[in-house]
């Protein structure tokens, strides 16, 4: 029987590479330390093998083998699943909820990271394989495959990287005033906040940014609803939210100026920076599901003109 550990274990090392490589544990905490994180190196060990027999499966004409890998497709399906689920039940916890949306966006990229992990050793173990049967040696073609395997990784981490809110639109520090009891922020009115308690709060601790979309991709994108919730759970999480459960006055809210599309937003965080705010809300990834482009279509284009 032919030893293909010389293609298998620099595949495996490197899948193991990139699944390392997309994993980030940041100020979302999600996946968790050292439980989450665990888990989902654990899911990268199975895609870089399942990617690294490939080739040597097909080679020895083990055929029954790479169903593997068909089953493996469907076992990631069911690791976005779990995601999703485990994200939904922490949901209620959270003091402003990350929304539907974030939650289906989080559980596709922990979905494809592994798709990328798989891909990464196959394409590791097929340049071995071949420089291999052009009589190159086994060590330069370790050597040659696992350069192209990490640039591989560069490439896939640059292709599956989300744009950001900085890309689409500009962020502004913004003014807050009152009518009455309604929260304005720069002409648009955000809720109506009764108690004299609250106004003072706001007068002296709130701060506020303006979101301006670039185009009219950008104005589509951010009238998603899904799209500001992320935007608020962002902000409140960096900069803390000064709130406790049942405090509906200091619940942030990005209202949309349905005349220009402009988004703005108020909030009474722990650490009331407003550059900060502008920072983190401009770091705030766009989500796929509200990603929207009129502009790549005829009449999109038509209506902007």
């Amino acid at each position: 029987m032919i030893n293909y550990s010389y293609i298998i274990i620099p595949s495996i090392i490197i899948g193991i590479l990139s699944r390392v490589s997309m994993l980030k544990t940041d100020y979302r905490q999600y996946p968790s330390y050292p439980q989450g994180v665990f888990s989902h190196i654990t899911l990268g060990l199975i895609a870089a093998s399942l990617g690294s027999v490939a080739v040597p499966a097909l080679v020895a004409e083990e055929f029954s083998a790479v169903t593997f890998l068909a089953l493996a497709a469907q076992q990631f399906r069911d690791v976005r699943s779990m995601e999703r689920q485990s994200l939904d039940n922490i949901e209620p916890t959270e003091l402003i909820p990350r929304g539907t949306a974030y939650i289906e966006d989080i559980a596709k990229a922990f979905e494809a990271r592994n798709y990328v992990t798989m891909l990464s050793s196959l394409i590791v173990s097929i340049i071995i394989f071949l420089l291999v049967s052009f009589d190159v040696s086994k060590m330069y073609a370790i050597i040659i495959a696992s350069i192209i395997g990490i640039l591989a990784i560069v490439f896939f981490n640059s292709a599956i990287s989300r744009q950001t809110i900085s890309e689409i639109a500009k962020v502004r520090p913004a003014t807050i005033t009152f009518k009455g009891s309604l929260l304005v922020v720069n002409d648009v009115i955000i809720m109506n906040v009764g108690l004299k308690a609250s106004k003072d709060i706001y007068m002296e601790k709130g701060i506020a940014i303006e979101i301006e979309p670039k185009d009219e991709n950008a104005v589509a994108t951010l009238a998603n609803v899904g799209q500001r919730q992320a935007i608020q759970h962002n902000a409140s999480t960096l900069l803390g939210i000064r709130k406790d459960v049942d405090e509906p006055d200091f619940t942030p809210i990005a209202r949309r100026d349905p005349h220009t599309g402009r988004v703005v937003m108020a909030i009474v965080t722990m650490e009331p920076d407003v550059e900060c705010l502008v920072k983190a809300v401009e770091d705030t990834i766009v989500l796929e599901s509200s990603k929207r482009k009129p502009l790549d279509s005829k009449i999109g284009r038509k209506a902007a003109d």
